[in-house]
């Protein structure tokens, strides 16, 4: 039954026709295009629920009208549509979806063997050569177990082994047999990089970093050829044309230069220089408050942005500046201390980052586990700034931190993260206040189509490694 489902599902999507790509830039065209195509649905009335919109907004005994696969309105008393599937959401809350920006599924895939240990390029200081999207497997269970925890969409990392890891990817959280069919149609790439204790201790007495200011010197180094490649390949309209590196049948082996490429083609500098064009999002891994000062005025140095700081567990005390320069932190609700430059956590951290008016706090996991209850670690985050005085945080404010401020750090608020109308219909129903300890998904839309319902096994999707072996109920 559950087969024949899928198998149903899989073949509507197959004609309900592929979302078209953005145009890319030289630096950012994508030969590994997406394939995702939304699976075809019906309207559905999800009515009389507690709704958090993830625009600050709270509506009590509201109704959310899902209609071709995009939010078709929000409001109270909305009328059922001809064939609409009306769902009674009495004493339910909606939601959007949940947004992890930082995930290793599927390059770090269960089972968590050797075999599967494809996130962490090691070879080099700076592999912005490597896209994480080429180590995915798509049939990792833990998409499936993220899904039934509400999460529709995650940004897939490199490891942070290296001082520039590579790009990441946007997933739609949906069942596929490539990352292609799971691709975000027209999300930008990220690019990982990591500071601090990790590349100086994979690369101490290596050909690479093994101090702090080594960091910062491998860092300037790659920009500065970023930037000479950049000078070197900018269209010269004044002059007669030329084929060009991106023109030509051949040249260029795409390898880590070392160097500027001196107009060849070369990944690790077409990464780089997306980088500073702004077409690629840098999302950095950096613990220390100091550190991230550093890589701010790095990125002013070579005018890339910064999208957002991972883990900083030191970020409250800049909160003020990251907010002033429009800079997320991506945060733990609690890690903290388990080595040197993660000492000086707090609990408040995201509810500090999160204060000032143009903060942009985002819960995320890094963890296969932690995925599967970013509503619950969000929660944490409620309690712990109310036991430090800080007052009571709504959830209607909170449920940003895993919705459209997520969203915002990868650059698709203008398509999902909040339930307005136009956007994707990625919505989530929860038994009660996401925020609650027994709070469970109950039910998760895609672009609209029910992927998920925790009371229905044949929309509950399971892995092909599953198959075949016992699953507890």
């Amino acid at each position: 039954m559950r087969m024949t489902l899928l198998a149903g599902l899989v073949l509507a999507a197959l004609g309900a026709g592929a979302h078209a790509a953005t145009p890319a830039s030289r630096f950012t065209q994508d030969p590994y295009p997406s394939t995702y195509r939304a699976l075809a649905s019906g309207p559905v009335l999800l009515a009389n629920a507690t709704v958090l919109t993830g625009t600050g907004e709270r509506l009590d005994g509201a109704d959310v009208l899902l209609a071709d696969g995009k939010v078709a309105a929000v409001g109270r008393g909305l009328s059922v549509p001809e064939g609409a599937t009306r769902v009674d959401a009495t004493g339910k809350w909606v939601t959007p979806g949940l947004i992890d920006v930082h995930s290793h599924l599927g390059v770090y895939p269960s089972p968590g063997v050797k075999a599967h240990s494809d996130g962490n390029e090691a070879t080099a200081p700076v592999t912005a050569n490597v896209w994480a999207e080429h180590s995915i497997w798509a049939q990792d269970p833990g998409f499936h177990t993220a899904l039934a925890g509400g999460i529709t969409s995650l940004q897939i990392l490199p490891g942070s082994a290296n001082l520039v890891g590579g790009r990441g990817v946007t997933l739609k959280n949906v069942p596929s047999t490539s990352y292609q069919g799971m691709k975000f149609p027209g999300a930008p790439w990220g690019l990982k990089m990591a500071c601090g204790e990790n590349p100086k201790r994979v690369y101490g007495g290596k050909a690479g970093p093994s101090t702090r200011m080594g960091n910062v010197a491998g860092y300037r180094a790659a920009f500065i050829d970023a930037s000479e490649y950049l000078k070197k390949n900018a269209p010269k309209p004044q002059q007669p044309k030329k084929k060009r590196w991106w023109e030509r049948a051949s040249g260029g082996d795409g390898t880590d230069s070392g160097g500027d490429a001196g107009g060849k083609r070369d990944l690790k500098l077409d990464t780089l220089a997306g980088a500073i064009n702004g077409e690629i999002l840098v999302h950095i891994h950096c613990y220390r408050a100091d550190e991230m000062t550093t890589m701010l005025d790095l990125a002013k140095e070579f005018g890339f942005k910064v999208a957002a700081f991972h883990h900083g567990v030191e970020a409250y005390k800049i909160a003020d500046r990251l907010a002033q320069e429009n800079v997320c932190g991506a945060l733990w609700a609690d890690w903290w201390g388990f080595k040197m430059e993660a000492f000086d956590g707090i609990q408040e951290n995201i509810a500090l980052v999160d204060r000032p008016a143009n903060g942009c706090a985002i819960v995320h996991s890094d963890s296969d586990e932690g995925i599967q209850r970013l509503n619950q670690e969000a929660a944490k985050v409620m309690a712990n700034a109310r036991r430090a005085g800080m007052g009571d945080i709504a959830p209607e404010r909170a449920i940003r931190w895993v919705t459209s401020n997520a969203a915002k750090s990868l650059g698709i608020a203008e398509r999902t993260g909040t339930l307005e109308t136009g956007k994707m219909a990625d919505v989530v129903v929860w038994s009660q206040n996401p925020f609650s300890v027994y709070a469970k998904a109950e039910q998760v839309y895609i672009d609209g189509a029910r992927i998920y319902d925790r009371n229905d096994r044949s929309r509950q999707p399971v892995s092909d490694f599953m198959l075949g072996q016992e699953v507890l109920p």
